[in-house]
């Protein structure tokens, strides 16, 4: 746990997780005014503190060779400084989580959910040979993950002097000096939101962080990412991402590269894509009142989906939920145990068959 940091967040009015899920990291729920971070979010920036994120390092001679075997994107194009999302998948195409890769010129940095870090190395490590040169370290301890994220981002940057990364391609990151802090800052924040990734020493963090709030970024907590992740539909593992579900019903197309090789899933993936053969698919389901995650989602009498997700919002609540991909149709009628709803679309996902 790093005190230090902890302790800025708590001037500032946060409240704090009990670090369960991702032990010795205590990220803050809430800093107690959504409402700014909303209109902070739309007309300036806010800093979400993401260090729960599990990180992983993927080292050795032969660490791209093996993420483009293991995961649905293509490694082998990448350079050092670029990066992509990609998927973890089981030998059937089921998700695992749902990751974002940098390649660096000795390394891969793995950005991965919250409390997966040693899953993901304990399934990876299965697949590790003895002549493969590869090696995995756990490196969530040791560093920390802010995110900004909103129209002022690009502002931010250039008043840190860390604007030379700016309009650069999603996942693309270079190591920047901040006031004599090395940072890592990587296109995207996680999100649709446009915004930045800053990967830093632990021992840097409160640093960072004080410097980010000194620049006008709004504190933001784990409730208000969570939020917007289900306004946008980013999928997360236990409720979206399962062994249940394989990532084009997800709408990951982004995350999946149709002509690279074999890799773990590749041929149920395939074979999905070539016949057509997605069943469901993830969309937004704005409701009347609260419902249950699990709860059946039906039109009229006929049940047509699942509840996954669901959130309070200013006028009534949001969920997600995988519906029946013949019965989709934007703006469609619903009922989720009683509560009255619709679907709407999510942008963080696609479902055109590409």
């Amino acid at each position: 746990m790093n005190q230090q940091l902890r302790d800025l967040q708590q001037a500032s009015g946060a409240t704090f997780t009990d670090g369960t899920v991702t032990p010795g990291r205590f990220d803050p729920v809430s800093f107690g005014h959504e409402a700014v971070v909303m209109e902070a979010l739309a007309q300036g920036v806010a800093v979400c503190d993401r260090s729960s994120w599990g990180r992983i390092e993927v080292l050795g001679g032969d660490r791209i060779r093996f993420l483009h075997n293991q995961t649905t994107n293509n490694f082998q194009i990448l350079q050092p400084g670029q990066g992509c999302d990609t998927v973890f998948v089981t030998s059937t195409g089921r998700t695992i989580d749902l990751a974002t890769a940098y390649v660096t010129e000795s390394s891969v940095l793995m950005l991965v959910s919250p409390g997966y870090a040693q899953k993901l190395i304990d399934w990876m490590d299965r697949y590790i040979f003895f002549a493969d040169k590869v090696e995995l370290k756990d490196v969530t301890e040791s560093t920390a993950t802010f995110s900004v994220l909103g129209g002022g981002s690009d502002r931010l940057l250039e008043q840190l002097g860390l604007g030379a990364i700016a309009g650069q391609t999603p996942a693309s990151h270079q190591v920047l000096d901040l006031q004599g802090i090395s940072v890592r800052v990587a296109v995207g924040s996680g999100l649709t939101t446009p915004g930045y990734t800053l990967m830093v020493a632990d021992a840097d963090a409160a640093q960072v962080w004080q410097r980010l709030t000194e620049v006008s970024a709004i504190p933001m907590g784990s409730e208000t990412w969570e939020r917007l992740r289900i306004e946008q539909g980013r999928p997360v593992p236990g409720q979206e991402l399962t062994e249940e579900i394989n990532p084009l019903e997800a709408g990951l197309w982004q995350t999946i590269s149709l002509s690279k090789g074999c890799y773990i899933g590749q041929e149920t993936i395939a074979r999905l894509h070539t016949y057509r053969g997605v069943k469901q698919q993830l969309w937004g389901i704005r409701l009347q009142d609260k419902a249950e995650p699990n709860s059946p989602i039906q039109s009229g009498e006929e049940k047509i989906g699942t509840l996954t997700s669901v959130i309070a919002i200013d006028q009534g609540f949001l969920g997600l939920g995988y519906i029946r991909t013949k019965a989709v149709a934007a703006g469609l009628k619903v009922q989720v145990n009683g509560v009255a709803g619709e679907l709407v679309p999510v942008p963080f996902v696609s479902h055109e068959y590409p």
